[in-house]
This record gives C-alpha cells, sequence and structure tokens, in this order.
C-alpha cells in the first residue's frame, strides 16, 4: 500500500526516509468494505480520501432518487467540499468495491505541511489538475449529449463499464438506465 502512495507522490517531490516515516506515522491507511458509507448528507467531516485501490463515488440523494456526480478510482483524491467550507455534506460518499484509501485530515495535513513545506507544494499541484480536469468535466459534460457522454466515457474511463453498476453509470450521465441501454444497444449497432 505505502509503495503505491510513494510512487503516486514520486510524480511530484521526492521523499527522504524521514518524510516518508512521517507520513506513516500519521496512520492513513483504511481498508473498507463494498458497500460502506464514507459520509453522509448532513454529516460534517474533516476527512479527505485518496484511493489507492477500489472505487468511490458521490451521489445526492433527490426526490428519492440516487443522482451519482462522480467515481473516484486508482491515484485519485477527494476532498468533499463539507471540509472545506466546515458545513454539512450535501452528498454522500461510498464504496462501490472493497477499497483500500487513505484517509487524512486538515489537521493532519497542516502537521505535515509545517514540517515538510514541499508537501503544500505538492498539494497546491494536485489542486491545479484537479481542478482543471473538473473544469474540462463539467464543460464537456454541459455541451454533450447523452451519446457523446457515454462514448467519452468508454474512450477515457473504459475500466468504469466493467466495475460499476449500469444505475450508476446511467445516473452519472443523466440518463435512465433503460436509455442507457438503449444507447449501447444503438452503439454497437452502428459498429456491425
Amino acid at each position: 500500500m505505502q509503495d503505491l502512495l510513494f510512487g503516486f507522490i514520486s510524480k511530484y517531490i521526492s521523499l527522504t526516509e524521514d518524510e516518508k516515516k512521517a507520513i506513516l506515522s500519521l496512520d492513513i491507511f483504511r481498508s473498507v468494505k463494498k458497500g460502506t458509507t464514507l459520509l453522509k448528507e448532513g454529516q460534517k467531516s474533516k476527512d479527505s480520501f485518496f484511493v489507492l485501490k477500489g472505487c468511490i463515488r458521490t451521489y445526492y440523494v433527490l426526490d428519492s432518487e440516487e443522482k451519482t456526480t462522480a467515481f473516484y478510482t486508482e491515484m485519485e483524491a477527494l476532498t468533499p467540499p463539507c471540509v472545506i467550507s466546515k458545513t454539512p455534506s450535501e452528498y454522500y460518499i461510498s464504496c462501490i468495491e472493497d477499497s483500500i484509501l487513505t484517509v487524512s485530515n486538515s489537521d493532519m495535513e497542516l502537521e505535515i505541511n509545517s514540517k515538510f513545506p514541499k508537501f503544500e507544494t505538492m498539494c497546491r499541484m494536485l489542486s491545479e489538475e484537479l481542478l482543471a480536469k473538473q473544469q474540462i468535466d463539467f464543460d464537456e459534460f454541459k455541451t454533450s449529449s447523452p451519446e457523446q457522454r457515454y462514448l467519452n466515457l468508454l474512450q477515457k474511463r473504459p475500466d468504469l463499464i466493467q466495475r460499476v453498476p449500469q444505475h450508476q453509470l446511467a445516473s452519472y450521465l443523466g440518463i435512465k438506465p433503460q436509455s442507457l441501454s438503449r444507447l449501447r444497444a444503438r452503439i454497437l449497432e452502428k459498429k456491425s
């Protein structure tokens, strides 16, 4: 687990043995079972998540229906907005698969950043990358048809097709499960 994390970090900054020990001393690694809810609507939290293995999703419950907004898989980070705003969460986070996560909180991050300032630099770089990716994803979603969204998903994140239940994929694409089935059939028909 730690090798996966250190490998990821090394893409941004180099770590000394002392820095590695400091990270390990925080006890941040968690094995979480499929179906576990990490955050509920209305709950306050200081926790940020980084997926080493597995898949988690964020979703809202609107009119008793789940609306999936994102999936996070290997080497992706999630800091819920409620952590920054210090307000109750507006959405849920749950595990779609058995997952291995790092779970940190703002207190841990302050401690590490004060001891090792280069971590703050890395966090800023990650935040900038994530913000740019989210803006691109949002723009693509707003400007594309359901079929284009599905084709984009096939191109950019094909692993999700096998890992995520169809009703959650459909919700993520902004369509009903029946529409996703018809869309898949239409795409297969075009290929043959």
